[in-house]
């Protein structure tokens, strides 16, 4: 049955727009990946642009294969149509910022909300979308197709699966050997091959979610204060955003981005490495007890952290900043959501300044139970800190002290110059924030009060034409996961533990990681269970626990 339609043109075979989409997609949508085989030096290679048009051949050939399933009345069309939106739309993104599409990434964009979508919503987007996707599939609408009956279609549609799949191991093969060599040193080429590989990340993603066993493993449920003080302790656990160890000006960056948190004397180590490159990945990661290879290679989900300071019998609050939320970490726990707060000054179109998170802190504390304050009191602050790639909107206009900044979302229109000026303002406002923060502790004169700040991942900021995060661990550079670690303690919290911050300053360089996290903090608070591990305490020998 031919699809009803008024053009006077003739309808033609599907097997047209199929081969015309997966050329399409398969040549243009792929531009970086060529640009990367380029970058590699692999086309200037013997056999390099055979490689490339075996390679480009076999994608054509998968996706005529694919598209041949849907050869079908009413659902050929829309499902061209989807494709190259997705073609168009991942080529932007891995072009531009120099990002690929695997597992984490998928992860990461599946979570993302509103606000963070905005920010990568630009005018480049929308030429990209429209020149690329919606301009082929108007082509395409216009054109009648004649599918035939459904068992020759049938037919047809299985000769063209065959087809396609005899044509994609044929250029295999030619190129087994140049191909084989360049996925297997350069691993990140296959996340490049678009729209298939998105396809099986967000597939990936959704299925191995599913497949994890429902429930939560209990744990630390044995966990006891071990010591009394004669005042209770307060931490605050600072959960930082896009924080790059190397823009802290306590780490010897040669820009003061940190005056505030200097002149309150806390210790900044600097060689601490993060769990992931995102926070979907880093964040339930850093609150695990399981450490980066265990966490990645669990069967279930654990309680974390903040149970297991619950089950102490601390009282615990969950301040967030972030629109995306705690990716489950703080799912058990009391918790308030500041992004949507209507305050003029600091939040403006949905989205808040981290000044937010300091508002009402007197209040927020007197508001938890009496009976757990009296043992102590755990908050965790996470922040929006330098979320991109709208930096520029992460610092009030008094804190703008790097000039010029980008303003642009789009981060190749700007300069890497003032692209960091635009991170560095921000990495200003944060240290403000925790200066601030600190300055709060100092008035609680009935706790023994502790800081400690860690963000969960870093940034690329256009080094080696690389933007944002979120690139597979073995590939990403290390300013994507070199991470600031801080902290400070009031003289009430160092006579309790014993902790000094001398001892600490000794320790400054000594590797660390978020693997640490979970065990430091059991330990800073003298939380005595049996998940805890002394060997992984990153404060263990300098008096704590």
């Amino acid at each position: 049955m031919s699809e009803p339609s008024h053009d006077t043109r003739r309808p033609r075979s599907p097997a047209w727009p199929v081969l015309a989409a997966s050329l399409w997609m398969a040549v243009l949508g792929n531009a970086p990946l060529w640009r990367e085989l380029g970058r590699q030096g692999l086309l200037a290679a013997h056999g390099g642009w055979l490689l490339a048009l075996c390679l480009g051949g076999a994608l054509a050939a998968v996706l005529f294969s694919l598209l041949s399933l849907l050869a079908w009345p009413r659902l050929l069309k829309p499902a061209i149509a989807l494709l190259l939106v997705a073609t168009a739309v991942g080529g932007y993104y891995m072009w531009t910022f120099h990002v690929v599409i695997d597992p984490g990434m998928a992860v990461n964009t599946l979570q993302t909300d509103w606000g963070e979508t905005r920010d990568l919503l630009t005018p480049q987007l929308a030429l990209v979308v429209a020149l690329g996707a919606v301009l082929p599939a108007w082509l395409l609408w216009r054109q009648p197709l004649a599918y035939g009956g459904w068992k020759g279609r049938s037919l047809r549609n299985l000769g063209g699966v065959i087809a396609g799949l005899v044509v994609a191991a044929a250029l295999v093969l030619a190129s087994f050997q140049p191909l084989a060599s360049a996925m297997r040193n350069y691993k990140h080429l296959r996340y490049l091959m678009n729209p298939l590989t998105s396809l099986w990340s967000f597939g990936y993603a959704a299925v191995g979610e599913k497949q994890r066993p429902k429930g939560i493993v209990p744990l630390g449920q044995d966990a006891q204060l071990a010591a009394k003080g004669q005042r209770p302790p307060l931490v605050l656990l600072v959960l930082g955003e896009t924080g790059r160890s190397g823009n802290f000006g306590l780490n010897g960056y040669p820009r003061d981005t940190t005056p505030e948190l200097a002149k309150e004397g806390v210790v900044s180590f600097r060689n601490a490495w993060s769990c992931g490159t995102s926070t979907a990945a880093s964040v339930p990661c850093m609150f695990s007890h399981l450490g980066r290879d265990g966490f990645l290679a669990r069967e279930r989900d654990s309680e974390n952290l903040v149970d297991v300071l619950q089950h102490a019998g601390l009282a615990v609050l969950w301040l967030d900043n972030q629109p995306g939320g705690c990716k489950g970490v703080c799912e058990r726990v009391p918790t308030v959501n500041t992004s949507d707060t209507k305050d003029p000054a600091l939040c403006k179109d949905g989205e808040c300044l981290d000044g937010v998170l300091l508002q009402g802190l007197d209040a927020r504390l007197a508001a938890l139970p009496a009976d757990k304050r009296a043992r102590g009191v755990v908050l965790v602050m996470h922040q929006m800190g330098s979320h991109g790639p709208a930096y520029s909107l992460r610092s009030p206009p008094e804190f703008k002290r790097f000039q010029p900044e980008c303003t642009s979302a789009h981060l190749p229109d700007c300069s890497v110059e003032q692209v960091r000026n635009a991170y560095d303002n921000s990495i200003a406002y944060t240290d403000h924030i925790l200066a601030s923060a600190i300055d709060w502790l100092k008035t609680q004169n009935g706790y023994d009060t502790a800081f400690l700040y860690v963000a969960d991942h870093g940034e690329s900021l256009g080094e080696n034409n690389l933007y944002l995060h979120g690139l597979p661990y073995a590939i990403a550079p290390d300013v994507q996961k070199h991470v600031p670690w801080v902290q400070w303690l009031s003289p009430g919290f160092e006579q309790r533990t014993g902790l000094t911050a001398g001892c600490l300053k000794g320790r400054v360089d000594t590797r660390i990681s978020h693997d640490n996290l979970f065990h430091t903090v059991l330990g800073l608070l003298q939380v005595s269970t049996q998940a805890y591990q002394r060997d992984l305490d990153a404060y263990a020998g300098c008096g704590a626990h």
